[in-house]
């Protein structure tokens, strides 16, 4: 008997009981459901939940295999085994198996982590609820390993994804009933929990917690720094990355976030698949655009000194804000969410904007953490019902206008 059928007889023996939820979800997450529907009022299509979540971890597999090789070039860059490279994306002193190897073994657990949890706590409250278990949580356990510091305990992780899954999707209803982003809501937990952990120039580059309390405890050592550019505009001083290096991924940051070339890639096959809205990213980067051409129209003016703590990150030309930090891991895959974001064309428009003026600002002005894209779509996830209320009532208003002139 094969595998498909014994678990079909598994998930027929154990259907009356609280556990057919756990066999049904196995059961469809290996293979297509056997029941289809053949009646005139259904809407037939290929795609279905599990296909959409499907594809958007494709498009982020690119940016998570960088990630990999991306940890351990940043490790061994720091430490002195390696030079910095020198020939652009095919520089064969990135893509090395030690390159590789370091990445692999830091991140696997990662993604273990987030998986095993969240989808525990799925299957669990599926389970209790004797509902079916979504595959909502797909694109959030891959999410989360890609925004998150390189060093981050794993324990931590597992406490954050547990709070993530719990408070910000199950207590409203499993998938398609939550208001906020879980992936972003495991993502401020951390911060807010253990801020030291999810800031600072230690915890981007693999080693450099470990290396620095070794220090701390009398090792004769050099300390390993992995600041990002962000960290080092906000306390003013130069970086030494060039434009290539920030727009191909060759800087230290979250796992996923660096590479904006396969950040903008991957939001291309999202909007060619028509499951990421083009609306709210071209909208979120024109708003950053204008509040990054705000800031440095005030520091062309004289307004902001050199000697002012905010003059590094608004002296930063316009376009740089969307090569740096999370903005355009943030923009293509956690803003475009269709449970969260905005329903309507212009409601989009509006809420993508906003996203982009909002994270530049918090980027600016918060001193403590030199990135705004997560408050940011936060903040929106909370305003986008209400955007789109006002979206509909001036639909509604027009053709009322319009009707009554027309019966007039």
């Amino acid at each position: 008997m094969s595998l498909k059928n014994k678990l079909h007889v598994l998930k027929e023996k154990y259907k009356s009981t609280k556990f057919a939820p756990a066999f049904n979800a196995l059961h469809t997450f290996l293979y297509l459901p056997n029941e289809t529907t053949h009646g005139g009022t259904h809407v037939k299509a290929a795609d279905d939940l599990k296909r959409t979540m499907n594809t958007v971890i494709m498009a982020m597999i690119p940016c998570l295999i960088f990630g990999m090789f991306n940890a351990g070039y940043q490790h061994n860059l720091a430490v002195g085994d390696i030079q910095a490279v020198s020939s652009g994306f095919f520089s064969s002193e990135f893509w090395t198996l030690a390159n590789f190897t370091v990445g692999f073994w830091k991140i696997l657990p990662l993604v273990i982590v987030s998986y095993g949890v969240g989808l525990g706590i799925e299957f669990l409250f599926a389970i209790i609820k004797k509902h079916e278990v979504e595959e909502g949580y797909l694109v959030t356990g891959m999410l989360v390993p890609l925004i998150v510091p390189i060093d981050i305990p794993l324990w931590m992780l597992a406490v954050a994804v547990a709070f993530g899954v719990v408070i910000g999707k199950e207590v409203f209803g499993g998938t398609g009933m939550n208001i906020l982003n879980p992936a972003l809501t495991i993502r401020a937990f951390l911060f807010f929990a253990y801020p030291t952990w999810m800031s600072g120039d230690k915890v981007w580059v693999e080693g450099a917690v470990e290396r620095t309390n070794e220090i701390a405890a009398g090792a004769n050592l050099d300390a390993i720094s992995g600041e990002t550019i962000l960290g080092s505009l906000a306390q003013g001083k130069e970086f030494a990355y060039s434009t290539a290096d920030m727009f191909l991924g060759f800087i230290p940051g979250s796992v996923g976030e660096t590479s904006t070339l396969l950040i903008l890639l991957g939001g291309l096959f999202l909007i060619f698949t028509k499951i990421g809205s083009w609306r709210i990213m071209l909208s979120s980067a024109l708003g950053a655009i204008v509040m990054g051409l705000i800031f440095n129209q005030v520091v062309d003016a004289g307004v902001i000194g050199e000697g002012s703590k905010f003059y590094g990150l608004m002296n930063t030309p316009f376009w740089h804000h969307l090569l740096i930090g999370g903005f355009a891991f943030g923009t293509v895959f956690m803003a475009t969410d269709p449970v969260t974001a905005s329903q309507t064309n212009k409601g989009k428009w509006i809420y993508g904007f906003l996203i982009g003026l909002i994270s530049i600002l918090i980027r600016v002005f918060n001193p403590a953490y030199p990135e705004g894209v997560m408050l940011a779509i936060l903040l929106m996830n909370v305003f986008a019902p209400t955007i789109d209320h006002y979206v509909v009532q001036g639909n509604v208003k027009k053709r009322m206008k319009r009707l009554k002139a027309k019966v007039a």
